[in-house]
Order: structure tokens, then sequence, then C-alpha cells
């Protein structure tokens, strides 16, 4: 028995990386399930536009298909780019032979505007394949193509869907809402006789590759056994999540990021082990006389683009405190534990993004002395210097300080130092690309 599901896309390349096949394999990746392709047609593109199209023969598009689907087996298959009436035939001929399940992106215009289905291919794809279809993945644009009608609110869109499932034998539609009105990204479902509305904010990001990505999603979680309204409740966050985080590559339409869906938890779970292990280091070293009134923490940031709020920063809950003769963390490693060192190590990888660490220790000026005597490259900002827009707006002290602290000296600091304010204890911050260098620098002031 196979233990690995599969899934098809039968589908145009796209040498820029960002859309059709390539879009395809990485979202059955991040789903864990085996990519198989079927490619229609190679194109020459980049984020800015479609330089050159060749088709594959027909033929060879069915053999394609046919090698992959006897040998290996498929659990479920998508179609994008398939370019002209010919491949469609070929296409939905041969799809007919066997029993999975078939999402259909209906891609008619790539996201630089160019062509990728012909005109008369809009009929014969319509006609033979949008009746195999498990799901038809439209988005406004294809959607008015494929109904007939103006889209231009969420009821036009309920209205178009199932037209076009009516009207084409499909078994579901569901019309995206990334181009209609509104706030929400609301995409409208018909399936079944009835609606389901699925929404997100609509966020800024990358947009190349988001229809294939999408439609791609939801064929790895039908090829993994999810019903058609899980897989698409899934593909919903999965995108969402891929625009925010897309590759700020090229001078155009930069491309959703795929690999955003595992590589968060991942290294979320190696910034935990990692903290978790640097922080019983610290407790072994017990730095009694550096722990400041308020207590120590100790911070991990996700990488750029990962890192946005604090949310996206390790620290540890409830701080690290002094007990008698003894340094002890009061709580685990957790993501969000941090406010203030979580704040001020984002703002510090605006300048220097490999420098994800942070750790804040007593103020004393023996502990800069010996920094600058070790060679660190030593800042500081002044709080009586801060801007009275900057006090009145909650939580912009720590950013102002930091980047000012780094102006001063023009270059990347070991260390920043504040001497307080009223109410505010003065504080040494030691940054550094991970714990474990934090660490080293501490030791030079032991």
């Amino acid at each position: 028995m196979r233990l690995v599901k599969t899934a098809l896309t039968i589908a145009g390349s796209d040498s820029g990386g960002g859309a059709g096949i390539e879009a395809d394999l990485k979202t059955f990746t991040a789903f864990g399930v085996h990519g198989l392709v079927a490619i229609t047609s190679v194109t020459a593109q980049n984020t800015q536009a479609v330089t050159a199209i060749h088709d594959i023969p027909p033929d060879v598009v069915s053999e394609q298909i046919r090698a992959v689907a006897e040998d290996i087996g498929v659990d479920a298959a998508k179609t994008g780019m398939l370019s002209n009436a010919e491949i469609i035939k070929a296409v939905a001929k041969t799809v007919k032979n066997y029993d999975f399940p078939l999402v259909v992106d209906p891609v008619m215009i790539a996201k630089s505007g160019a062509p990728l289905l012909r005109e008369d291919a809009v009929d014969a794809l319509i006609k033979y394949i949008l009746p195999l279809a498990t799901l038809v993945t439209p988005n406004r644009f294809e959607a008015e193509k494929l109904s007939g009608m103006k889209i231009r609110t969420v009821e036009d869109a309920k209205i178009a869907a199932k037209k076009i499932a009516e009207e084409t034998g499909a078994k579901a539609v569901i019309v995206k809402g990334g181009h209609i009105e509104g706030e929400e990204a609301i995409d409208v479902l018909y399936h079944n006789g009835s609606y389901r509305l699925y929404r997100a904010p609509k966020v800024e990001g990358c947009t190349h590759g988001t229809g294939c990505s999408f439609s791609a999603a939801i064929t790895a979680n039908l090829a993994k056994g999810f019903g058609l309204e899980d897989a698409i409740e899934v593909a919903k966050k999965f995108i969402t999540l891929g625009i925010a985080m897309g590759h700020r590559i090229g001078h155009g339409h930069c491309p959703v990021n795929q690999s955003a869906w595992i590589e968060i938890p991942a290294e979320k779970w190696r910034i935990y082990e990692e903290l978790t292990r640097a922080v019983r280091e610290f407790e072994e070293m017990n730095p009694v006389k550096f722990i400041p009134e308020v207590g120590t923490n100790f911070v991990y940031s996700l990488p750029l683009p990962y890192a946005r709020t604090r949310d996206d920063v390790a620290g540890v809950k409830g701080r690290i405190v002094r007990v008698g003769n003894e340094v002890r963390a009061v709580g685990p490693v957790e993501f969000g534990a941090s406010d203030h060192l979580a704040r001020a190590v984002l703002t510090f990888m605006k300048f220097y993004p490999e420098y994800r660490s942070a750790i804040n220790i007593r103020y004393s000026e023996e502990t800069v002395r010996l920094a600058e005597e070790q060679g660190l490259v030593v800042s500081f900002y002044d709080r009586r210097e801060e801007p009275e827009e900057i006090k009145e707006r909650e939580g912009a002290t720590i950013p102002w300080g930091i980047e000012s602290a780094i102006k001063r000296v023009k270059q990347r600091p070991d260390v920043i130092y504040h001497l307080g304010d009223v109410g505010k204890e003065p504080m040494i911050l030691i940054f550094g690309r991970n714990p474990r260098e934090v660490l080293d620098k501490l030791r030079l002031l032991l």
C-alpha cells in the first residue's frame, strides 16, 4: 500500500517559478503530497510578462497523464493552463479513464495580462473539461467569462457560481473574491445546491501564482482524503499566508510563498529548542549581578519576512529572575512572551536582518566599560531626547531608541544601553544572530 498520497497537475510551466506547475509542485510538497506532472505548455515568463509560449503536442500531454496514473496512481488531480482546444480534448478524453477528483482552475489570463487560453479554446473548456470537474475555481474575471455576466458583489458571485455549475455540469464552483469589492476576500462556493462563504482579510503581499497555488492546495487536501469544503477551508488559510509572506523578487507581480506553510512551524520549533537550551545555559552561568529589578528576558525571533509582531518572537514567560543567589527562569519559552525586548529585536532586524536574538541585563558603568574594552560596539539612546509625539504613541519608545542608537554609531552595535527615565530602570541590551552568539558576548562581560 502506498503510504504517500499523490496529486497530479496538468498545466503549463512558468520559467519564473511563480505560477503553473512550479507553484503546484511547491504547494503539493507543503502538504506532504507527492506531485505528478503532465506539462501542457512551456512558457517563457517572469514577474512582468509572458514572452513566449510553446504548446506540447496533445498526444504527449495524454501520455504523461497515462504514464503516471497507471504506474504510480493519482489520488487527485488539477488542471491549469490548457492553452488550446486540442490539448483540452486530449486531457478530457484521458482523465475520463480514471476515477480521481478533478479540480479545474480555468486559467485564461496571466497576472501580467497575457492570454494563456486561446479564444477558440474557451468553448472547448466549457464543453469537455468543466463537466468532469469536482470543483471549478474561477476568479472574478474568469467567472464573468464562463457565466456571461458582470460580477461586482458577493451576491453577483453567488448567481455566477450557480449558473456555471448548472450550465456546465460541474459538481461545485467557487468564485474567488480577491477582485470583488470589499475589505475581505470572500470566496463563494456553490456545492450540492447550497452556498458557503470563505472569508479572509485582503492582505498586502505577492499575488503571482495565487490561483494555481489555491487550486493546488485544494487538490492536495482532496488527495489526503479531506472532504471538499474542508479542503477549501485549509486552502484559504494557506493562500492568505502565502500572499502575505510572498517572495519579493522581480520587478513585476512577485510570487506567492508556498513554503511559508511549512517553514514557519519548522522554524518555530528550531527557535524553541535553541532558545530553551540557551536559557538553561544562562541559568547555569548564574550571572546574578546582571539581573535587573524588572528581570531579564531572552528572545529569539523568526527570520524575515516571517517576523512581524511580538507573537513572532519567542521569549521566556514571566522572565528570568534572581531567586536568592541563583538565577531562574519563571516559565517556559513561548512565542509572544516578551513585549519590550521583542520590539527591540524586531526594530534591530530592520537594519540587520540576521541579528534575531537579544537579552537585557542590569546597567552599570563597569559593564559598559568592559564591553568597550572587549571590542564590542557599544551605543546608547537617551530617553530625554525622545520626541513628544513618540512618547504619546503606545509602544513607540523602544523602536525609536533602538533606531537612534544604531544611527548614532553608524554601524551594527553589539550592545545598546539607556540610562532610564522617571519610573524606567536603566538597561543594557546585547544583540546577536542567535542565542549562542548572545551568550558568547555576555561571557566577555562576566
